[in-house]
């Protein structure tokens, strides 16, 4: 890795799982993902992740709340960000998901590479806060794959575990993956790999045998997410930030805003010796080309 080599810098923007009593930045109407996207652009992020929610803040999987979404952060910011949509659901059918990929044709979805537990313990309250099952079983994730081909939307692999990351070398000698692959992996999830630099090496490396020229990043869940940033920045992978993710700056104050949070992890890639990448950069380093609008 040189010290200039690009790293592309992703705002989470909204989530699913938390609201405004746990952070006022958390975006629920059109007009505030947009100024969120605004925000976070801004500061330097070029690629943008999108959890659907209706106006109240309930987290949706309906067509017209992602197409109302990307229509207004797109009214927003045009091509200079890439728009990614998530995938990521409990008790959602395939059809339900690939009917808001087709209807708002993302340039990047996520698609999450295996099924685990998935919770957050409260040593404090010595329980858990939630834990539920993330299912992810072969059948789904061939089938959302099969129709990210069809409607040429770059798949975003999301890792929680080193298994996960082996999941992906079937799917590259079937021939159902296009080099370069984009890959993230997810740190901090209980019932994922624990949140370390020597975790994330290791999650980097297994990657590297299956396509060492393939793209990765980092999400760090949590205020742990600061220190996986810096060490995904030693190790030459891209980094995430936003308020899906982690509410706070590593001062321990609460972010006003997804831009707060981008420009921190701007400062510290520049810090790092790493240049943040353009729009256009990130493009050829994820391997994807702007979509088409939307018909209509």
């Amino acid at each position: 890795m040189a010290l200039d080599d690009p790293v592309v810098l992703t705002c989470a923007i909204s989530g699913a799982l938390a609201n405004r009593a746990q952070c006022v930045a958390i975006p629920y109407t059109p007009a505030e993902y947009a100024a969120e996207a605004r925000r976070a652009v801004d500061a330097g992020a070029v690629h943008i992740h999108i959890h659907a929610r209706t106006p109240d803040g309930t987290p949706s999987t309906a067509v017209e709340d992602f197409l109302a979404i990307k229509t207004a952060i797109v009214d927003e910011i045009a091509d200079q960000a890439i728009i990614n949509f998530s995938t990521g659901t409990i008790g959602v059918d395939v059809a339900t998901r690939v009917r808001y990929l087709e209807a708002g044709r993302p340039e990047v979805a996520a698609l999450n590479m295996g099924s685990m537990n998935y919770a957050k313990y409260s040593a404090s309250r010595k329980a858990f806060v939630f834990n539920f099952v993330f299912s992810n079983p072969w059948e789904e994730i061939l089938e959302l794959l099969e129709a990210m081909r069809r409607l040429e939307i770059k798949p975003e692999h999301e890792c929680f575990d080193v298994g996960h990351v082996a999941s992906l070398a079937p799917l590259v000698d079937m021939g159902l993956l296009s080099a370069p692959l984009h890959a993230d992996f997810i740190m901090g999830v209980l019932g994922g790999i624990p949140p370390t630099a020597a975790n994330l090496k290791t999650m980097a490396d297994n990657y590297a045998a299956i396509d060492g020229a393939a793209h990765w990043g980092v999400i760090g869940i949590g205020r742990i997410q600061w220190q996986m940033i810096a060490a995904a920045l030693v190790l030459g992978g891209s980094i995430r930030a936003g308020v899906e993710d982690n509410f706070y700056l590593p001062d321990g104050s609460v972010a006003r805003s997804n831009g707060d949070l981008i420009a921190k992890a701007a400062q510290m890639a520049t810090d790092c010796g790493r240049r943040l990448a353009t729009v256009t950069e990130a493009r050829r380093m994820l391997g994807v080309r702007a979509q088409p609008a939307p018909a209509g």
